[in-house]
């Protein structure tokens, strides 16, 4: 992500967190994190073949633990395997910043994103209770200890790794110029729960 992607993703961010979208400055905070030798975040945007953004996701590290900040996807590109894509690239990420383990909070009521982090080997820690606000939904949180490891057996699960979509999961209709390529990403940082 960069800071010309901020205002498409703040257009999909109302439309997938109306009660808790990101402002504007929560994420230009989070870019300034995403750049130089000490960059402590990750940021990706995924485009459809038209240019359009279909879905982002974050991720911060800090003394090494990553922090899933945000997954989203337009609801278009649900269940095309565009989320576990994103993920995938963001435990890549965790790697690169030598994590340890990886944390995220996941709505107790979003029961597709939990099950897409089982896949991935996160494993609930615990319940934060009201995380949500302002409807007061409680957020499950998942571990997944040694990233590294299950991000290789992620893309060991992907005939071309980092491309495609994982053994259990469909893969995304292709763009009209490569069979098996994603939509297109930028990287930079992350952001929501």
């Amino acid at each position: 992500m960069r800071w010309w992607d901020i205002d498409p993703v703040l257009e999909l961010e109302g439309e997938l967190f109306p009660e808790d979208a990101w402002s504007a400055g929560m994420f230009w905070s989070e870019l300034a994190y995403a750049r130089g030798p000490d960059a402590t975040r990750r940021y990706l945007v995924a485009e459809a073949a038209d240019g359009s953004l279909v879905g982002y996701g974050g991720l911060a590290a800090v003394a090494g633990t990553g922090d899933i900040q945000t997954i989203g996807i337009l609801a278009a590109h649900r269940g095309t395997g565009l989320g576990s894509r994103l993920l995938r690239a963001l435990l890549r990420a965790a790697t690169d910043f030598e994590c340890a383990e990886v944390l995220l909070e996941v709505r107790v009521d979003n029961a597709p994103a939990q099950r897409l982090y089982e896949r991935f080997g996160f494993a609930p820690l615990g319940i934060r209770r009201g995380y949500y606000q302002p409807a007061n939904v409680d957020a499950l949180v998942m571990r997944l200890a040694d990233p590294a490891s299950h991000a290789a057996a992620a893309d060991a699960a992907v005939p071309d790794a980092g491309r495609g979509a994982s053994a259990d999961a469909p893969e995304d209709p292709p763009p009209a110029s490569s069979p098996h390529s994603p939509p297109n990403t930028h990287q930079g940082t992350n952001t929501h729960g």
